[in-house]
């Protein structure tokens, strides 16, 4: 009688060993924004194993793909035009208006050495602070108009603004 038990258990070890891989979750790997499970792909792009547990995917519908694969529709040339000349207009008055800023910043500044205000000939900590920030704020309005420069010349030559 010991002998049908005996064959029973190792067909049902077997069965637990080899059927137990088909059960198991694969590991999955992230590489940016995509997610693989083939390990060859995963380490050729330096990807990272996923340790939280199994990952969803959501195959996309075929309508979302298309939409995705027309090119975006462009505007007709007037009314790009009209927005050309608005989003100038809108830079040339914010070039302006750090221009101007800057200007201030620059005179209350005076190359390093502002002057002393109140409480700041007792407290030489106080000069140095607002000595400080007033350099910081004038490296920040250098860096604006740069900014503003680099967008200006993005846009379409030939453009004139309304002002």
């Amino acid at each position: 009688m010991p002998r049908p038990y005996l064959l029973l258990r190792c067909v049902l070890l077997l069965a637990a060993l080899f059927g137990s891989g088909a059960f198991a979750q694969n590991r999955i790997y992230r590489c940016g924004n995509e997610y693989t499970n083939i390990v060859t792909r995963a380490q050729e792009k330096s990807c990272t194993l996923i340790t939280t547990g199994p990952a969803s995917v959501v195959p996309a519908d075929k309508a979302s793909a298309a939409n995705l694969a027309r090119p975006l529709a462009r505007q007709d040339a007037p009314a790009q035009r009209a927005k050309d000349i608005e989003a100038r207009t809108v830079l040339e008055s914010e070039l302006k208006k750090a221009q101007s800023q800057l200007a201030e910043i620059q005179q209350e500044y005076k190359d390093g050495e502002p002057e002393k205000l109140g409480a700041e000939s007792r407290n030489h900590q106080k000069y140095l602070d607002r000595k400080a920030e007033l350099k910081a704020r004038l490296d920040r309005t250098e860096a604006d108009i740069a900014s503003l420069r680099r967008e200006l010349a993005r846009l379409p030559s030939g453009l004139a603004s309304t002002q």
